[in-house]
């Protein structure tokens, strides 16, 4: 079976499709800053290579995996004080995945998957609206493994688990390995670590990276950051990602 780009294919190529041998994933990001040094589409390049890299191992399991053009706009409201972020309501987010998911289900889809590298507490709190408003009777089942959450968050990096992980080691890595042409290297080169939790700052009642600590709109150890670090990333996320698949299909 193959990894397809969905939006490539013609129409008459997806209906020829075996439906029962096919999953849809979704790269969800956003367009909000990540530090000096790396671009404002970091999370849906995060996205994209988690979804890519989840593709290649549902198709080595005998499934069709169907990449859909990303979702780049949602909730950011952490970094909406930093020029070039874009944030939506959440319930414009939930709608779009709900309905999104009863279109691919009109088209005999069983299950989206969301492979999501967005974390602002407002988006994840869209997507699990949206997961919990999905019905298998309405609708493609809505597939969403919250990597910040157990049993997931523990296979990610020590900095990813502290919390001080924005446009820091752990994602800075991510694009360096995806995407190395987009990162500002002597800028990132250059950064001291700003240790600071977001994790720790959200329970506290901040809501803006600001007052989190993060007057550049980064947090972690950019300088850390290694290409090899970001491919093991990428594969740890798609394993995530498959299992979560795997384990709403079923036997």
């Amino acid at each position: 079976m193959a990894v397809l780009d969905f939006a490539h294919l013609t129409w008459e190529e997806v209906r020829d499709l075996d439906r029962t041998k096919a999953v849809a994933i979704l790269p969800v990001g956003a367009v909000e800053a990540h530090g000096p040094h790396l671009p404002l589409a970091t999370d849906v390049i995060i996205a994209e290579s988690m979804a890519r890299a989840a593709g290649a191992r549902l198709a080595a399991r005998g499934y069709d995996a169907l990449l859909l053009p990303p979702l780049v706009y949602t909730p950011a409201e952490f970094a909406a004080g930093f020029p070039g972020t874009v944030s939506l309501r959440p319930a414009t987010v939930t709608a779009l995945l709900v309905d999104l998911a009863r279109s691919l289900a009109r088209h005999g889809f069983r299950v989206l998957a969301v492979a999501n590298a967005h974390l602002d507490p407002a988006h994840v709190a869209a997507l699990d609206a949206a997961v919990a408003q999905s019905r298998p009777e309405a609708g493609a089942r809505i597939v969403f493994p919250d990597v910040t959450r157990r049993p997931w968050a523990p296979r990610l990096t020590d900095e990813f688990q502290s919390g001080a992980c924005h446009a820091g080691q752990y994602e800075s890595s991510i694009v360096m390995a995806a995407r190395p042409e987009l990162v500002r290297e002597a800028i990132r080169r250059s950064l001291p670590a700003n240790p600071r939790s977001l994790s720790v700052a959200i329970r506290s009642g901040q809501t803006s990276f600001e007052a989190a600590g993060g007057p550049r709109a980064y947090f972690g150890a950019p300088a850390a950051a290694g290409a090899a670090e970001g491919a093991r990333t990428i594969e740890a996320l798609g394993a995530i990602l498959e299992e979560a698949v795997l384990a709403e299909l079923g036997p």
